[in-house]
């Protein structure tokens, strides 16, 4: 172990005595003796990769002793360790580097690679990773001790061990090749594609019900639902529908602007019954009111027809439903029984003389039927299977002169509605100034209205019901099988055909205002598309920057001809005057209507420019 540094203090003076000559940028970059000695290694170091000369490479070549051996490890290094070496040797150009303990060994090493390069030798690939030869791990050894012996001599190894770290470094942090992040998106999803998943289907709302959002607008307005879940989170941001409609294009699957309203209305709509539900279920929480199956029904409207229906008996000022007073009366039990376990269901056990509701055992079964007529009509499936079976039958909405009007009433409001005094009509097929016509009569008291609803519905339902939704889980008695059809039948009466009227009647009224709307933007469209001047083609300039000006060619008759862009201010004038020339003489149009805004008065220069230079000849085009 002692005659270690002085081995190393050697091969340092041997290394220093071969290479004596320094690089002009290291002669002059020292003042002072101490700097001198110190960068004086570094030199040495930098000077081994400037030495591949096949002369010096076959001279050293056959002074080592060790050439045999170093040319066998040599063979066993792949490509990449060669390079990976090479920037090793030249990491001292660029970093302050200490000398390494085995110059010599590694000079002849470098030497002898680059000898097998210039000869052409292919070097064998290895699977595994090939080590740091023997004779290097030794040196490494040999200059730890050296360092810890002696402290004038600094020799480390850190040549290798900076190199690999930044070696690590830039293939880990650095990436020239991958794109930006907008450029990823931009390539995989080009404009116009659609992009189906902005954030995932999912969304969170403030009030939480048992239906999704996005599913229930989709069925709603027949949209996509990866589209309803994008334009949920484009209105949450608080994006415009004109901002949406032009530069969200691949996130709504180029839906124009009618669409999103409506879709944005739906979803106010659904907001606003959420809202309100919550609302309710708070305020009968506070009463006490609220029970397991009434939260379930409120979580499960999604209209405010539904909502009401299923609030109604609550509503303060309400004397209570016929089932909520049997239910006071402690016949909800019963009730229960008889759907679940109707063998032991003894009706006269619930017959109190004294009380008024429980007297005779005809006034008990009234108010189970009551009982479980309430249960049927708020149940989601029965209601969604009535709604199923309407929607294939035949189901009309008449009207007629209400008795009233006929005998007081103003005459000329009567005649007014004259055609509806005798209508009858498939709701299906009813056009929708027929409806708002209906809703005024029957504003003004002058028609009865009515939906006519088959009786092959309601036998349908009631024979469903009975057989399949609610049927009993054991045998039932006749007197209590009699009582279970009796209130399928009060159900339907009483409850869910009023409920399917009031439904048919609301989006029949809704579908007849937004169809009013959409047509008095189609007439007033018409009236702003009218000619200003009569008996002429116009040409319509809007006049702009960055994104052109736009063009729009309009006939003697208001009907668009032409439309199109030209950038007449970004140096392209000239070139877009032969288009603007092409376009006037093929719709001969003579007169040029040039908007106010951002750059009318350049525009307005432009085409007086070239009217005064006759460039439309022989069109007499004036602005």
């Amino acid at each position: 172990m002692s005659s270690l540094p002085r081995r190393v203090k050697s091969e340092a003076k041997a290394f220093m005595s071969e290479d004596d000559e320094l690089p002009s940028f290291l002669n002059s970059s020292s003042e002072s003796q101490e700097e001198e000695e110190e960068w004086e290694p570094k030199s040495k170091a930098s000077k081994r990769p400037r030495m591949p000369k096949k002369d010096e490479a076959k001279t050293k070549k056959v002074a080592s002793p060790r050439s045999a051996v170093a040319r066998k490890k040599v063979k066993k290094v792949a490509v990449k360790e060669e390079m990976s070496m090479l920037n090793t040797i030249s990491m001292p150009f660029c970093q302050d580097v200490s000398l390494p303990i085995a110059p010599a060994e590694d000079n002849k090493m470098q030497l002898l690679k680059l000898k097998e390069e210039d000869v052409g030798t292919k070097p064998k690939t290895l699977s595994q990773k090939p080590g740091v030869p023997k004779k290097m791990e030794i040196n490494s050894f040999q200059g730890k001790n050296a360092r810890s012996l002696e402290s004038d001599e600094k020799p480390s190894t850190s040549v290798p061990v900076g190199n690999q770290v930044a070696h690590g470094k830039s293939e880990g942090d650095f990436a020239f090749d991958e794109p930006p992040f907008k450029k990823i998106k931009s390539t995989t999803c080009p404009e116009g594609k659609p992009v189906k998943n902005l954030r995932g289907n999912k969304v969170k709302e403030e009030y939480e019900m048992n239906w999704d959002i996005v599913q229930a607008l989709s069925e709603i307005t027949n949209v996509e639902p990866w589209v309803c879940a994008n334009l949920i989170h484009l209105f949450q941001e608080e994006n415009t529908i004109p901002f949406i409609a032009r530069y969200r294009k691949e996130l709504i699957n180029n839906l124009e602007a009618d669409a999103l309203r409506e879709v944005q209305q739906a979803l106010e709509e659904l907001r606003s019954v959420a809202k309100k539900t919550h609302t309710m279920m708070q305020k009968l929480k506070k009463e006490g009111k609220l029970s397991g199956c009434l939260s379930t029904a409120l979580l499960n409207c999604r209209t405010l027809e539904e909502l009401d229906h299923v609030t109604a008996p609550y509503k303060t000022g309400s004397k209570g439903t016929k089932a909520q007073r049997a239910k006071q009366l402690g016949l909800e039990p019963a009730a229960l029984s008889l759907l679940q376990n109707p063998i032991e269901l003894n009706l006269f056990s619930y017959i109190r003389p004294n009380t008024k509701g429980l007297a005779s055992i005809q006034e008990v079964e009234a108010g189970i039927q009551h009982i479980l007529a309430d249960i049927f009509a708020k149940d989601k499936d029965t209601l969604d299977f009535i709604r199923k079976l309407c929607q294939q039958r035949y189901i009309c909405i008449q009207s007629t002169l209400a008795k009233v009007s006929s005998k007081s009433g103003n005459d000329k409001d009567i005649d007014k509605f004259q055609l509806y005094h005798e209508f009858s009509c498939n709701i299906k097929n009813i056009q929708h100034h027929q409806i708002l016509a209906i809703n005024r009569g029957e504003n003004l008291k002058i028609l009865t209205v009515k939906v006519n609803i088959p009786d092959g519905v309601k036998n349908e339902f009631c024979w469903w019901c009975v057989n399949e939704r609610w049927r009993p889980k054991q045998f039932l008695k006749p007197e209590l099988m009699k009582i279970l059809r009796n209130s399928v039948e009060d159900a339907y009466k009483r409850l869910i055909y009023p409920l399917l009227c009031r439904e048919f009647r609301s989006k029949l009224t809704s579908d007849a205002e937004k169809e009013s709307v959409m047509m008095f933007g189609r007439n007033l469209r018409q009236l702003l598309l009218t000619s200003p001047v009569r008996g002429r083609t116009l040409m319509g300039v809007d006049p702009g920057y960055k994104h052109g000006c736009k063009l729009a060619i309009i006939s003697p008759t208001s009907q668009i001809l032409h439309t199109d862009v030209v950038y007449l201010h970004s140096g392209q004038g000239f070139n877009e005057a032969e288009k603007i020339k092409r376009l006037l003489l093929q719709y001969n149009c003579s007169t040029v209507v040039i908007g106010n805004g951002t750059a009318c008065r350049e525009t307005e220069a432009y085409f007086a420019n070239l009217i005064m230079k006759k460039y439309f000849a022989p069109l007499d085009v004036v602005y």
